[in-house]
């Protein structure tokens, strides 16, 4: 391998890691907010019933909106890196979480400034202090809920990805990549909000809150992995281009080895 290869191996890895990187941290700072589609829509809730007398409305997480981004680019960083290279970046982003973690914990507990309290207390009668520590509490649980979660379902999206890819070879790109994505995400999805919210909330989730809200991230990956498979494709001629067909097939041969 030549200096210039190496160079654009490196290269690679860190933009695909950056932006993984990014989008984890995102959705595990702001994610605790439930939103609701109906409402955005404006539209009346759907109260669509479902299994136990739950009522299913069409409320997510804002998170679900970058994790897809966070699993395809598990994918990308499968196909050229393998699962060596996911399990470094998986790794990698659970110790930035815990990392976050431990500054939210410390952020929180230190004293407020009383100028900083009287500001928004006069200007929108609010304790910005007690709101500060009530939003970014409810972030802590969601990193705590997050470790195991995530890298289970990381693990497991690896897993799967190299098991396709070995009964398909370098073809059927979007089985391989939707097929991973699909189970790992079931996993992540009902995980993460029952640590986050059943066991660990404050105040905490209701069981039926917990269900539908699984279920309906859940649905939302799964169509938001299907259509994302064109960009996955993009993202393959795009790097093949850069690296240079015989540098790119190589890397995937290299991968696909190290299982």
């Amino acid at each position: 391998m030549t200096h210039e290869q190496l160079q654009k191996r490196n290269f690679l890895f860190l933009i695909l890691g950056g932006f993984f990187l990014t989008n984890a941290i995102i959705g595990e700072c702001m994610g605790m907010k439930a939103f609701s589609l109906e409402h955005l829509i404006g539209t009346q809730p759907a109260q669509i019933p479902f299994l136990g007398g739950i009522k299913l409305d069409f409320n997510f997480m804002v998170g679900v909106l970058v994790w897809p981004f966070v699993f395809i680019t598990t994918d990308i960083i499968n196909e050229y890196f393998g699962t060596k290279g996911v399990k470094q970046i998986s790794f990698l982003t659970v110790i930035l979480m815990f990392y976050t973690l431990l500054m939210v914990s410390l952020f929180t507990q230190l004293p407020p400034a009383p100028f900083w309290l009287e500001l928004y207390q006069k200007q929108n009668n609010v304790n910005i202090n007690q709101a500060y520590s009530l939003v970014f509490s409810q972030t802590t649980n969601i990193i705590i809920g997050s470790f195991t979660a995530f890298l289970v379902s990381q693990l497991l999206d690896s897993y799967i990805f190299h098991l396709i890819r070995k009964s398909t070879g370098t073809k059927k790109i979007w089985l391989r990549a939707t097929g991973s994505t699909l189970v790992s995400q079931l996993i992540d999805s009902f995980v993460v909000l029952f640590v986050s919210y059943y066991f660990l909330g404050n105040p905490a989730w209701t069981l039926n809150q917990v269900i539908s809200i699984a279920l309906l991230n859940y649905s939302y990956k799964f169509l938001v992995a299907i259509l994302l498979t064109p960009l996955l494709y993009l993202a393959h001629s795009l790097i093949d281009n850069y690296l240079g067909i015989v540098e790119a097939k190589q890397m995937i041969e290299e991968s696909v080895e190290e299982i």
